[in-house]
């Protein structure tokens, strides 16, 4: 059975737009920041700066992982994906941390914020992240890469609603401390997507089983398969979003060498995995009723 199941959609067209919105606003922010003087449009501004990079991460990895397999790749750089998801994790971690220290810093001693200018450059932030939400919104959940750059454009649309929210009770109360509110509130937020992602992200790595891949439900399915006798040293993976694999060691009578029906049963074998679990790369050896007895005592 062949193995090449042909290209895959990395969504480049739509990170890029992302990336384009999000490097925009930055502009605009930066700006703001300087007209007003605001610190909680500074840190907003440092916050969507950090995104911005992580998006710039996603779609390098998206088009890295577009090159073909080579020798010494035999993935190519599909995995670059998941490091890309993974450090955009990191960066989100380390974001929710610094506005939790920030707030609370800023509870004791609020600095002053003029509440009308942040208002303007507030919502020009709100609009630009919703219209680069509504660009990833559709597909977000087709791989890692892209639920990466969709949390962290919600994370920066929360942030732009904050200091919109913030500059509008300030304007109208005078009381400085609701920009720290705000900013708890969004490191609430951002803390456990974070982790969450931290933890898809890290799995892949550790070659942890798919999720909803049952291998004891493998086992039953390749069992019922005629003239198997034992299924060991099961193994299976993520090597990135949609392309799981899956190895095993497959015990069959002796006689299927002899008459020639082995070939046969490899077949019924990818076709068991792909049909019932949806594992298009599988590799199985089989072997003989008398080969257990030569493999290694560490196979399960």
């Amino acid at each position: 059975m062949a193995h090449d199941h042909g290209t895959h959609e990395t969504h480049r067209g739509r990170l890029g737009a992302a990336f384009g919105i999000t490097a925009g606003i930055v502009v605009a922010q930066v700006v703001g920041a300087v007209v007003t003087g605001s610190l909680a449009l500074l840190v907003d501004t440092a916050h969507l700066l950090t995104d911005a990079a992580g998006l710039g991460m996603a779609l390098f990895a998206a088009h890295a992982s577009l090159r073909p397999p080579t020798a010494r790749r035999t993935w190519g750089l599909r995995r670059a994906e998941v490091l890309a998801a993974l450090a955009q994790a990191a960066l989100l971690l380390a974001v929710g941390v610094f506005v939790l220290v920030e707030a609370v810093q800023r509870l004791q001693d609020p600095p002053e914020i003029p509440g009308t200018e942040l208002v303007v450059f507030g919502v020009v932030g709100l609009v630009g992240n919703l219209a680069a939400l509504a660009v990833l919104a559709g597909r977000r959940g087709a791989s890692l890469n892209l639920r990466a750059a969709f949390l962290e454009v919600l994370n920066d649309a929360l942030g732009s609603l904050a200091v919109v929210v913030a500059a509008v009770v300030i304007t109208t109360t005078g009381w400085q401390q609701a920009d720290s509110v705000a900013a708890l509130l969004i490191g609430a937020l951002i803390l456990p997507r974070a982790l969450v992602l931290l933890r898809d992200t890290t799995a892949v790595l550790l070659e942890s089983t798919p999720p909803g891949l049952d291998l004891d439900d493998v086992r039953a399915h390749l069992l019922r398969v005629e003239h198997v006798h034992a299924i060991h040293d099961v193994h299976a993976s993520l090597i990135a979003t949609g392309l799981p694999q899956l190895s095993a060691h497959v015990v069959v009578d002796a006689a299927c060498f002899r008459d020639g029906h082995a070939g046969e049963i490899l077949d019924e074998l990818q076709e068991c995995v792909r049909d019932h679990f949806g594992v298009e790369h599988s590799t199985f050896q089989v072997e003989p009723e008398t080969h257990p007895a030569h493999e290694h005592p560490t196979h399960d």
